[in-house]
Formats: C-alpha cells, structure tokens, sequence
C-alpha cells in the first residue's frame, strides 16, 4: 500500500475521498490548506477557512488519520488573484478554478504533501486518472468523472503529465448521490453539508465590490448593439477567407450602435452578463456583447438570442497551447476534429482545431454563445482531456 496526502478541504467529496482509501489499506496523512485570510467586504458567504479546517480536523478523526495545516495563502495570492486582478484590467474574464489547480493544488500543494514523504497525493474531484504504454512511455490520461453532472476533468485542464502522475482521485467513479450515501453511512461530519460555492478557496464573492479593491471605478458609455447588424452571409464568408477575423474580434463597428446609458467600469462587465446594467425599457433583457476596456465602451444587445452572442469560432494563441497528452501535440498546418468546452458544465461541442504557426483556430459545427476572452478551451477525444488554452 501507498503513503498519501489526502487534501482534506471540509467538504463530502474529500471525506470519503479519504475514507475510501483508508477502506483500502493506505497509510494516509491529511493536509488542509489556507488559502485566503482577508474579509474585508468581499466575502458574502458566512463561512471562514477556520471552519472548514475545523470540519476537515473532525473528519481526519473521524478516520483516525493525522492532520495537518499548511498556509499557502501568500502563494495564492500571488499565482491567482493577482493574475485575476490583471486578467479584469486587460479586458479578460479569467477561471480562477482552473488557475487554482494549476498553480496551487498540483504545484505548491503538491510540493508540500511530497515533505510527508508521500508517494501520492488525492482530492476529492470528480474525475478519473489511467495509464497507457505509447511506445514503451508511460503516459497518464485524465478522463471526466462517471458523474455528468458533477465531472470536474475541465477544471484540471491545464494539469501536466508530472502533476498527473502523482495525482489520485478517489471518487472519480462515483456519482454524487453515492458519495452523500456512504458519507452518511460512515457518519462522517461533512454528510450533510452543502458543496462550496464561488472562487476557489475565497468563497462566495460578489465579483465586482472584489474588483473594486483593485480596479478603479470609471465611468463610460454603454452602447446597444442593433440585433441584425451583420449579415449572415458575411459572417460565413469570414469563416473561409480568414479565421482571424472570426475568431480574433466580436464582428461589430462601434459607430452603429446607440448611446443608451453609463456604466462604472468595462473591466467589470463580462460577455454574456444579463445583471448589473441598470437599464430599463426593452422588452427583452440586455445582455453584454463585448467589452472594451481601453475605450471603456460596453456593447449590449437586446435577447439572449442576440446575434452578437454568438460566433463560430475562437483562437488560442500559440504560448497558451497546453497538452496533456504530449504524445498527440499536433503539427503547424495539421487540423483535427475534437470534442470542445468552452466553460464549466457545457456539453461538449464538435469543432475543428487549425493549427498555425500563431496559434490554433478553432471553428465550431454549430456557433457558440458568450465565448469569452480569458477562459479555457478544453479539448477531448471521447471521455479524455487531451489539451487545453487561453481564449483570446
């Protein structure tokens, strides 16, 4: 049997990560990590981290298993919020899930589970790991949880084949109904309470008052967008005579829209936000098309069917592209079919990858509402995570 770091974090999912390897012989030692201390107006939720490293105790006593607390909050605050901050103030709308995984979880996490001499290190998401030979090389798939509604694969997707190979994911063939159930069964602390909410390890965050304690308020126009400003015909002639301008920039000139009221900031608005706008008078709600943080412009549209909302393609740049699966790296001038998410919990969606020497161009089967500037595209073949990037 394996010595593991188990990350205990307060929650059902960890706990009977947990208890599942206990049931299986491992020597195991819990770590819980702190990740944010401040609560100055930005944390809407009662809950604290002393609360979860309390729970998380009990459980680990539960189990009979050691504890131990580790501060990486100084970290955190450095490889994840302030790459948030930067993200809002160019424009972006950033994943702080999938940077919290990457940068902290299975990296400086992982770092500090390997001091308690640990072959392994698990959590509680619900995903699943397996190994295959190419070519006498060990290679680690990440595949999505058994669970539909609760796989997690999309939030690892920036993870590489070191982290992945140290990586344990104890309820990945579970689905959730069964993880509530044996948490009951084994009265373990955590039974009963709901899963966490909001930025990773922060809490439940009203966004923008967050922004606000690094991002200056600046008012600036609010524009609307007329529904059909651009033909059909065009958008697919752009499709074929060149991929950059699809994909690069929302299709839209700024002289054809209307003046309809003030915003406080476009590096608070996000594409496809229906709240915050404070304008009446449409009989459907508005909706953010695009922003554009260095006129500080917001372009809205009337609709969640409005055609702004909507493209047919998206670009990765070149820097960002990230394999999982290096062995299935594709070639400068290579194209392949995928499965596709754009965002958390979105079924995936075919669509073809074009790589270039800039980058890699992706274009959809069908077109795609809110892709946003700053979040992950992920790409599957069946249920495996191969690669992921930055939106641009």
């Amino acid at each position: 049997m394996s010595r593991i770091v188990v990350g205990l974090s307060g929650g059902v999912d960890s706990s009977v990560a947990a208890y599942l390897l206990k049931e299986q012989g491992h020597d195991l030692v819990a770590l819980f990590m702190v990740n944010w201390h401040e609560r100055v107006g930005n944390i809407t939720s009662a809950c604290t981290w002393e609360e979860d490293a309390l729970i998380a105790k009990m459980v680990a006593k539960k189990l009979d298993i050691p504890f131990n607390i580790v501060d990486l909050s100084e970290d955190y605050k450095k490889r994840v919020v302030d790459y948030m901050f930067a993200e809002y103030k160019a424009g972006r709308t950033p994943n702080p899930d999938v940077l919290c995984n990457r940068e902290i979880k299975f990296d400086t996490f992982m770092e500090e589970a390997m001091k308690f001499n640990a072959e392994f290190v698990a959590t509680g998401h619900y995903c699943r790991k397996r190994e295959i030979d190419v070519n006498g090389e060990t290679m680690h798939q990440l595949l999505a949880g058994k669970d539909p509604n609760k796989d997690q694969s999309y939030f690892l997707c920036q993870l590489n084949q070191n982290q992945l190979s140290k990586a344990m994911f104890p309820i990945g063939e579970l689905l959730k109904p069964e993880v509530r159930k044996i948490a009951r069964q084994q009265n373990l602390p955590t039974a009963e309470r709901k899963d966490s909410q909001g930025i990773c390890f922060v809490g439940k965050v009203d966004l923008p008052t967050f922004l606000q304690q690094q991002l200056q308020p600046k008012v600036g126009n609010i524009i609307e967008v007329p529904g059909k400003f651009m033909a059909k015909k065009k958008l697919l002639d752009l499709v074929e005579e060149n991929y950059k301008k699809l994909c690069f920039s929302f299709p839209y000139k700024p002289w054809n829209g209307e003046v309809i009221g003030e915003h406080q900031g476009a590096h608070y608005y996000t594409i496809g936000q229906r709240k915050g706008l404070n304008i009446g008078g449409h009989k459907e709600p508005l909706f953010v098309l695009a922003t554009d943080v260095k006129r500080n412009i917001i372009y809205v549209g009337e609709g969640q069917n409005h055609q702004g909302l909507y493209r047919k393609g998206l670009f990765v740049s070149a820097e960002e592209m990230h394999w999982i699966r290096t062995d299935l790296k594709m070639k400068i001038g290579e194209s392949k079919e995928f499965d596709i998410r754009i965002r958390y919990r979105q079924p995936l969606e075919k669509g073809t990858i074009h790589l270039k020497e800039d980058g890699a161009y992706f274009l959809f089967e069908n077109e795609q509402r809110g892709i946003t500037s700053g979040q992950f595209a992920a790409w599957y073949l069946g249920d495996e995570l191969i690669g992921s990037g930055v939106i641009v």
